[in-house]
């Protein structure tokens, strides 16, 4: 995704979180996702929990590789197997345990209770049937909708998500439309049938940056209509200032800061969240006071193979303040402000800005 250019880091147009809780729609404990291959095990997602309250938009961050999506298709069960495993932990949507249920009982809930919008639309649609006719499966198969209702339906949806001509679009097949209208399909495939929660998984990727923010704009119009709680996975942090009201950040498989969204744009207690929000693109620091231009500032290093992860804290490797009991334990993941949750043995270096 093209990054848009941001003219500050605090994020001025984020929703607050809700003054009101109105109950966890979605609560996700100790989930734990493993691959077992030839070169050992993968540990793509590492003992992940958090919650989700209706109609809150949560957004789920990090680099390629930081289990991001992993945590989604878990969530869904979705994980190849084999090679791929949920080891542990539990799933509850109102209440009831995902994965504890028969794969005929998943069915049922899967694109009815809670959707999801996956990255590339192309390889998630199917390229003989019609769009309508897609969108209409769900709807015969979840609402017991007769065939024509459920077109008729299907091309409502369309129109709802701002696809010019819906009916005639609901006959056209995915090779015929454009990348923005093939996300604006699979978004109202995904809203049809009033699910409870919706995983965007990167739902922008690959689209011009015009194109990117209608697409979230739709997602949030008919998010706060029809009160859909969202998990918004991305790794454009302009993107989350813009959207969500909560933000989880994570690394190597691993959830290491949460935070309501201003609150971790403004004290980051991990150095790794501190170097994503050094890495947006803002006027000031692309062309400095003296109006010359800047080089942004990068994170140095990649993200480790989750199949050979480092000892220690993962982020180690990388991070300016490592010390040897970073390299040797991993640091505990505990409150460090008021709803401010990280894992970082040197918070307190994080947030004055010292180097160890």
């Amino acid at each position: 995704m093209n990054t848009p250019v941001i003219e500050a880091q605090r994020p001025s147009g984020a929703s607050a979180a809700p003054a009101t809780k109105k109950g966890a729609v979605l609560e996700v404990d100790g989930l734990t996702t493993y691959f077992f291959i030839r070169q050992g095990i993968v540990k793509a997602v590492e003992d992940v929990s958090f919650s989700l309250d209706a109609g809150e938009k949560l957004a789920i961050v990090g680099e390629s590789g930081c289990g991001k999506s992993m945590t989604a298709l878990s969530i869904l069960r979705l994980v190849p197997d084999p090679p791929g495993r949920i080891v542990g932990g539990s799933v509850r949507l109102d209440g009831k345990d995902l994965l504890k249920l028969s794969e005929g009982e998943m069915r049922k809930v899967r694109g009815n209770q809670i959707s999801m919008i996956f990255q590339e639309p192309m390889t998630s649609l199917n390229p003989v049937l019609s769009i309508g006719n897609q969108i209409a499966e769900s709807l015969i198969l979840h609402q017991n909708m007769a065939h024509g209702d459920a077109f008729d339906k299907a091309v409502e949806m369309l129109k709802l998500v701002k696809i010019p001509e819906p009916a005639r679009r609901a006959k056209e097949y995915p090779h015929q439309l454009s990348g923005g209208m093939r996300q604006r399909a699979m978004t109202a495939m995904a809203l049809a049938c009033n699910p409870h929660v919706l995983l965007a998984d990167e739902p922008t990727t690959a689209l011009d940056v015009t194109i990117q923010a209608q697409i979230l704009d739709i997602i949030l119009e008919l998010q706060e209509r029809l009160g859909t709680a969202v998990v918004l996975i991305t790794h454009d942090l302009g993107v989350v200032a813009e959207t969500a009201q909560r933000v989880i950040v994570m690394y190597g498989g691993r959830k290491v800061e949460e935070a309501a969204v201003e609150e971790l744009f403004e004290h980051p207690q991990h150095p790794y969240t501190q170097g994503l929000l050094g890495a947006i693109p803002h006027l000031a620091a692309i062309s400095g006071e003296d109006g010359k231009r800047r080089r942004l500032r990068e994170i140095p290093g990649i993200v480790p193979a989750l199949v050979n992860l480092p000892k220690g804290c993962t982020f180690a490797p990388r991070c300016p303040f490592a010390s040897d009991l970073c390299r040797s334990d991993y640091p505990p993941y505990e409150t460090k402000r008021p709803g401010h949750m990280a894992a970082c043995w040197h918070s307190d270096k994080v947030a004055g800005g010292s180097h160890a």
